[in-house]
């Protein structure tokens, strides 16, 4: 039985691969490569797609042959490009179950099934061993989160000693609540920001050492306000995020941009460090 919504049914749908798939044909042809660099406008589901994956990849340097967790790795998109581009391979942990099963088709379809492995649970009980990865990132995710220091805490019991977990989110700022709906919650019942203050005392709690923590507002909403600017007179562009969640793709986007405009959230990159 449930008792209020579901992070999971937010984002959930059927035939996420096959409709990213057809819009990959659509827009390049039938004979367009089916790869982790011709999905990326498709399969980076978060706040400025690929772009902000390599940013985040700047700060956890992956390199070949390491173990690499991603924690709420959504459709896949940046584990196989990390894996693809780094030599690596990459366990994404994803809570919805059609974001795994998407997931694992465009594994197959890119040829990176055996570099990517894909398991559904839950970030606050990672089915996963203890000292077991090299690296980890997270995009994107804690925003869902009420518990963080059991989200921190988890993190910490997988990574080896001495390993780095880079993380993409957004804090609460001092200009209110976001406008909701957005990309990650419809309401405030499935929207957890915690301020700076907060998150730094979760992230201590958790037991790990903070290496570099950025606000990085001043270099992404100019850009971010340009393209809300875009899609009010454009629309959403053809290979874009309303393939895998619908035309309401376009009022999230909008709404989630206007709560950075108006400091409602703080977009911040943090790279943290489990004590040897």
């Amino acid at each position: 039985m449930t008792t209020g919504p579901r992070v999971e049914d937010h984002y959930s749908s059927a035939g996420i691969a096959r409709r990213i798939l057809d819009a990959l044909k659509a827009a390049g042809g039938p004979d367009a490569p089916v790869t982790p660099d011709s999905l990326a406008p498709l399969d980076h589901f978060h706040g400025r797609g690929i772009q902000a994956t390599r940013e985040l990849v700047e700060l956890l340097r992956p390199a070949a042959g390491e173990e690499i967790l991603d924690i709420g790795s959504g459709i896949g998109g940046p584990a196989r490009w990390i894996a693809w581009t780094f030599g690596c391979r990459v366990t994404g942990v994803d809570l919805t179950p059609a974001f795994c099963e998407a997931a694992r088709e465009l594994n197959r379809a890119t040829g990176m099934d055996d570099r990517v492995r894909i398991l559904e649970g839950n970030a606050l009980a990672l089915p996963l061993p203890d000292d077991a990865f090299d690296r980890a990132y997270s995009q994107n995710v804690v925003m869902n989160i009420a518990d963080k220091r059991r989200f921190y805490a988890e993190a910490r019991r997988v990574l080896k000693p001495g390993a780095v977990i880079a993380l993409s989110n957004l804090m609460a700022g001092p200009g209110g609540l976001p406008h909701f709906p957005v990309p990650w919650a419809n309401g405030p019942d499935t929207s957890f920001l915690s301020t700076e203050a907060e998150t730094r005392a979760d992230i201590a709690a958790a037991g790990f050492e903070i290496l570099s923590f950025r606000d990085t507002a001043s270099e992404t909403v100019p850009k971010q306000s340009a393209f809300r600017r875009k899609l009010e007179s454009e629309g959403m562009p053809a290979l874009g995020m309303q393939v895998l969640m619908g035309e309401r793709m376009r009022e999230l986007t909008i709404n989630s941009i206007r709560s950075l405009e108006e400091g409602r959230a703080i977009p911040v990159e943090i790279l943290l460090r489990k004590p040897a």
